[in-house]
């Protein structure tokens, strides 16, 4: 290499780091000046290198300190002074979830419009900004038509600035852009008829009145990532209550962090789906937003869950920013405005027990009420009942079920380790029981009132179809309930074809957006956070609804067979069959021999893992199983062909079960559980009586689910808290066979359903044996026992064909002591009833 020449020497590293600090000093201050200091012209908007720049400056550059005043405004003025312009252009990756609080703020407000609210609406955006939240709210409803006024409150002279001159150009005359402190922003000073009433009260118009009014008139109240930002948040949100309408929606979406140790022993929260953050994520965002004063302590949102009452609750992740944690919150004021609170309570209360005395408002239910509630015996509280009362006393906030449109969704505990078991994962995504046969042996009346196992909740509806007075729908699992809720949901919002695809077909490719802006007022907190985080379900290209839940495994290890032994192609061909000797010859040549191969019922079938994960099988339905197989004829018979071992057992059932299935009913028109089985979805000519277009027209009417309770419990919990005498119909399915015949849990059971069911009352099961151990109870506890259904060889009972036996026990005579009359619990104090 050629030499430099002369003493000029080559530089030092310290030298090339000197050098490379001054160009980047150079390099920022050339972007400074031509960024910066380049306003745009007029009204023009900032390009996105400026936005990004200004951004960057802003947040991680210049200094917040204000001026000399040191006051909360000139902060924001200094944070946000030299960003005004450039503040919308930023922030839609970093502030996620604004549009889906809005539409689901959106989506309250019109339910209570088609129910009659139709008083003026007034909204109230706290820390509004730049108004983008108000033009971004014209996606749902038509700002300048559906609200009379808007009213944009922040305390940023440069970003309400930048607000007017937005509704300027969207020539919105009903918004008004107000820079003020929330805690100072009195509506009544805006709304004339609310100003009358504020002043009628306060003779001294000189100061502003000391006591201000319980309620206000805002129909929806929105915060928008600003209570993060405010130091003095509890004066804030104190003042919102003042703001709020008795029946209005408060909405809040913003950062936090939190740990599940803070909440889990509270009732009150909607639900803790993904609430929890991590140590790490814990410590690191709070440090990082805190170098521009966000402040994303815990305390913010426990408070704002302390004064109000949660409606939804909605906790996610910013996975486009690093996964920042973010909420979504609609709330309600902390007391019920429908009617008294006490009342309220009580109302709730009769509807889950059965109990007539609050059901049936008397006029004189102010003291009548308060002694039928004295002189009712405490097992037939409900746990909300109890729950709201432990709340009320300790001036918490009632669980969130009591601020829902709709009370069909009973509160429970779900912190509780007997429903955590499940592990957030319903087993059944549709349901086992041929509701065509359970229609024609219970023939439900409208003065039948019905305690049946939710399962999918496929059977629940079709129930409803015939209209009982009641239908308490009961199930351990959460998630099993949560599917029911979504159905019912989906009947009273949505379409019929949305409701097909979604139900139909199990996919939807605008699932998340209908369970947002259509389904939500109709949903608990925690069944919608459920839906929400799992809107996947519905909207991959692959799979869909019925490709999930434990059922899955039997459903993907039947494909997974069907590959191994080359008969895939069998089964289209199965479907496709116009004809039941059609059908039968193809499956008698080609899918049984696969199906039936004594390798997989050995290996796979037959054992207790896929058993319970894949059929919801336990070991006690097994055990009944087998009993039957060692004392078959097939075992024990002159032409006996079978083992006594576990294997032969569960190869005998099957073949039992799907040999005369396949003989007599065609799958492809009207046997849709096994087309869902084979082919994922139903069809448009045979799928289930609730998925039908004149059940949708039936069951989405106004009122068809009022007669809906969902209990989150066992089967006794809820019998136990029932009014005795009360129930008339109790379908139990297949839930006796899962007893421990060595125990005295199938009896006390019994002798619950003898004292809540009225004399004639019906007990209706299937069972996996042909007569299971437990009809010798039922007939000790004072039923009558009578077979509807007996699977022999060869025979067929239903189209699912799935048990081995159907019964219906019948109640004849009351257990010692006697079941008490109603009467005896009312009492003669309610001397006039009005339904």
């Amino acid at each position: 290499m050629a030499s430099l020449g002369g003493n000029i020497l080559p530089p030092d590293p310290h030298s090339k780091i000197y050098l490379a600090g001054i160009a980047v000093f150079l390099l920022v201050g050339i972007c400074y000046s031509t960024l910066l200091l380049k306003k745009p012209k007029g009204s023009e908007s900032p390009s996105l290198l400026q936005s990004l720049w200004l951004f960057f400056y802003s947040c991680f550059l210049k200094p917040h300190n204000g001026d000399s005043n040191g006051t909360q405004q000139d902060a924001l003025e200094s944070f946000y002074k030299t960003q005004a312009g450039a503040y919308d252009a930023t922030r839609k990756a970093l502030l996620k979830g604004r549009e889906d609080m809005l539409a689901l703020a959106a989506a309250q407000l019109v339910h209570r419009a088609k129910n009659g609210d139709e008083k003026r609406r007034i909204w109230v955006d706290v820390g509004g900004g730049t108004g983008w939240n108000i033009e971004a709210m014209s996606e749902f409803v038509d700002v300048a038509q559906f609200f009379d006024s808007v009213y944009l409150v922040d305390f940023s002279p440069s970003l309400c600035e930048v607000a007017r001159k937005r509704f300027e150009r969207l020539g919105w005359s009903n918004v008004t852009v107000i820079c003020q402190d929330a805690r100072k922003f009195r509506l009544e000073d805006h709304e004339p008829s609310l100003g009358r009433l504020a002043s009628s009260s306060n003779p001294d118009h000189s100061y502003p009145p000391l006591e201000r009014p319980r309620h206000g008139g805002a129909d929806l109240v929105t915060m928008s990532y600003s209570l993060s930002m405010i130091p003095d948040y509890y004066s804030v949100i104190g003042s919102l209550s003042i703001l709020l309408a008795p029946n209005g929606i408060l909405g809040v979406v913003d950062f936090y962090v939190q740990s599940q140790v803070d909440v889990s022993f509270r009732n009150y929260h909607g639900g803790l789906v993904d609430r929890h953050v991590n140590f790490f994520g814990r410590t690191f965002w709070r440090a990082w937003f805190d170098i521009d004063r966000v402040a994303l302590e815990p305390g913010r949102r426990d408070y704002l869950e302390y004064s109000f009452g949660t409606v939804l609750n909605v906790n996610t992740r910013n996975y486009i920013l690093g996964g920042i944690p973010y909420y979504i919150w609609l709330g309600a004021h902390k007391r019920p405005s429908s009617s008294s609170l006490p009342h309220e309570i009580f109302k709730v209360d009769a509807l889950v027990t059965e109990s007539e005395s609050p059901y049936l408002h008397p006029a004189n239910h102010s003291s009548a009420l308060s002694r039928a509630v004295e002189k009712a015996a405490p097992e037939i509280r409900s746990k909300a009942f109890d729950a709201a009362i432990v709340n009320i006393a300790s001036n918490l906030p009632l669980p969130s079920f009591f601020y829902q449109n709709h009370h069909y969704r009973i509160y429970y505990d779900d912190q509780l380790k007997k429903h955590t078991q499940f592990n957030d994962e319903y087993i059944y995504a549709f349901t086992w029981e041929d509701t065509r046969v359970d229609a024609q042996i219970l023939k439900l009346k409208s003065d039948d009132v019905v305690l049946a196992i939710t399962s999918a909740g496929d059977n629940i509806l079709s129930y409803a179809l015939q209209s009982p007075a009641r239908i308490h729908a009961v199930d351990l699992n959460p998630t099993q309930n949560h599917l029911l809720e979504l159905k019912v949901a989906a009947f009273s919002s949505l379409p019929y074809e949305d409701f097909w695809k979604i139900f139909g077909e199990g996919k939807h490719p605008e699932f998340r957006s209908l369970l947002i802006s259509k389904m939500s007022p109709h949903m608990s907190s925690r069944a919608f956070q459920y839906w929400l985080s799992n809107h996947h379900i519905f909207t991959k290209s692959k799979g869909g609804l019925y490709d999930t839940g434990g059922s899955k495994h039997g459903i993907r290890i039947f494909r997974w067979i069907s590959r191994v032994f080359g008969c895939r192609s069998a089964v289209k061909q199965l479907l496709a069959a116009k004809t039941l000797n059609e059908q039968r010859e193809i499956w008698r040549n080609k899918i049984r021999p696969a199906i039936f191969s004594r390798l997989v019922s050995k290996f796979v079938v037959s054992q207790e893992a896929f058993l319970w994960t894949a059929l919801g099988v336990p070991k006690n339905q097994l055990a009944i199983i087998e009993n039957d197989h060692a004392v078959s004829d097939v075992v024990c018979g002159p032409e006996a062909r079978a083992k006594n071992t576990r294997s032969h057992a569960i190869w005998e059932y099957m073949v039992n079960t799907l040999d005369p299935m396949v003989g007599t009913t065609h799958i492809a028109t009207d046997n849709p559980y096994y087309l869902v089985t084979l082919d994922g979805k139903f069809s448009r000519r045979c799928h289930l009586d609730y998925q039908s277009a004149a059940a949708h027209a039936r069951l989405s009417r106004p009122g068809a689910f009022d007669g809906l309770r969902i209990h989150t419990d066992e089967i006794d919990e809820v019998l136990a808290r029932i009014a005795p005498g009360t129930l008339t119909v109790a379908v139990v399915m297949d839930s006796m066979d899962w007893f421990d015949p060595g125990s005295t849990a199938a009896a006390a059971q019994i002798a619950k359903l003898n004292r809540a069911l009225r004399m004639g009352g019906r007990v209706m099961l299937r069972s996996s044996g042909l007569k299971p151990w437990y009809l010798a109870e039922f007939e000790r506890h004072g039923f009558v026992a009578k077979c509807h259904g007996e699977r022999t060889e060869g025979k067929c009972i239903d189209r699912v064909n799935m048990y081995a036996s159907c019964w219906v026990c019948t109640k004849c005579e009351n257990l010692a002591p006697p079941t008490p009359e109603m009467d005896s619990i009312v009492g003669p104090e309610i001397t006039s009833l009005q339904i």
